[in-house]
């Protein structure tokens, strides 16, 4: 595969070949691997430039300037293949939503893959064509990227690490130091749907009912948000620690504590019994496809109607308030009346899961 003879280079064996080291050379093989794979199915105007990086147009917001917001993120998810998703598509919503919860719209992405040599070619290809495919959903394209193989055993198949770049209107600001006494706290469905799935699928385990992750890209449910006028004060996407370690987060940005109401949370029965049969606290388990918000309490109500409205808001509802509280704890009362502290997680309850 790849072998050179008379300046002709057999195409690539997509069915049955492997990476090599050719492939991260830097010559023929390489730029094979990338014109025939990579650029097939994430070409566009941006990444046919062909150069070390794009040449992108100013970014606005509705035809008016914008800041610039920027986030990166590294994904290492095993296994690669699981019920809902891939490592492709997760490491395209990922970034899209961590710039989107910034309250920008996300413009373009760069994409950085770690090979391991032995890699199926099988496998990266509908890895890369699943990542195209979300982008063309999410409407974000990949416009510059790298590739780097490693020898075999140096890796672990495959990582990915996406970089976002989006633009943010004048006048709006969104962050963890905003929420105030007596803001209301959103989520938009069901928790822990995507690290149960993981874990379904690592440990061999079905269920009665399919457990599937919920890996999404939030930017069109976000954009609707917004619409809206409400005024919120923080969106986040909570994937690793879950709804405890992001409301912890914000909790210790703010200076405020927060109330959770258990029954108001949203979780799958399929799920909640999987969590309870595997040791796992809802809580606590990462989402792919959910967001949080915290917003003025009087515009709570608006804002659930425009989640609702929304395929990925369908199921949003209200779990909690923003309270003070000096110790910035976060607190749940519980199904039976009493209340517990929703802490900091220890440890890694489920390692790997983006």
């Amino acid at each position: 595969m790849g072998e050179v003879k008379r300046g002709y280079v057999r195409p690539l064996d997509l069915k049955n070949g492997r990476v090599d080291m050719t492939h991260g050379s830097g010559g023929r093989a390489m730029v094979q691997l990338i014109s025939e794979l990579f650029a097939k199915h994430l070409g566009n105007e941006y990444l046919g430039q062909g150069n070390d990086g794009a040449v992108l147009p100013a970014p606005t917001f509705n035809g008016k300037p914008g800041r610039l917001v920027m986030s990166t993120d590294c994904h290492v998810v095993s296994p690669l293949f699981f019920p809902g998703g891939d490592i492709g598509c997760l490491s395209v919503h990922g970034t899209v939503n961590d710039v989107a919860v910034m309250g920008a719209r996300p413009l373009y992405l760069a994409a950085g893959f770690i090979l391991e040599e032995g890699f199926p070619l099988a496998d990266l290809a509908r890895i890369v064509e699943s990542m195209a495919r979300a982008a063309r959903e999410a409407g974000v394209p990949v416009v510059t990227g790298d590739t780097k193989v490693v020898e075999r055993g140096k890796g672990d198949g495959i990582f990915i690490t996406t970089t976002g770049v989006g633009v943010l209107p004048d006048g709006l600001d969104l962050g963890g130091s905003l929420a105030r006494p007596g803001d209301v706290i959103l989520v938009s469905g069901s928790l822990g749907d995507h690290g149960v799935a993981i874990m379904s699928k690592r440990e061999n385990l079905s269920f009665d009912a399919p457990i599937e992750s919920d890996t999404a890209a939030l930017n069109g449910l976000i954009e609707a948000m917004l619409a809206t006028g409400a005024g919120l004060r923080c969106l986040r996407d909570p994937t690793r620690g879950g709804l405890a370690a992001t409301l912890n987060e914000i909790a210790t940005q703010s200076g405020v504590g927060m109330v959770l109401r258990e029954q108001a949370i949203p979780v799958k029965p399929v799920v909640a019994a999987a969590c309870e049969f595997l040791g796992l606290d809802p809580l606590y388990v990462a989402n792919e496809g959910k967001l949080v918000a915290i917003c003025d309490a009087s515009d709570g109500e608006r804002l659930l109607n425009a989640m609702r409205a929304h395929p990925l808001g369908r199921d949003a509802c209200a779990v909690g308030e923003v309270i003070a509280d000096d110790h910035h704890f976060v607190q749940m009362t519980t199904a039976f009346g009493g209340k517990r502290i929703v802490d900091w997680l220890a440890g890694d309850q489920l390692p790997r899961i983006c």
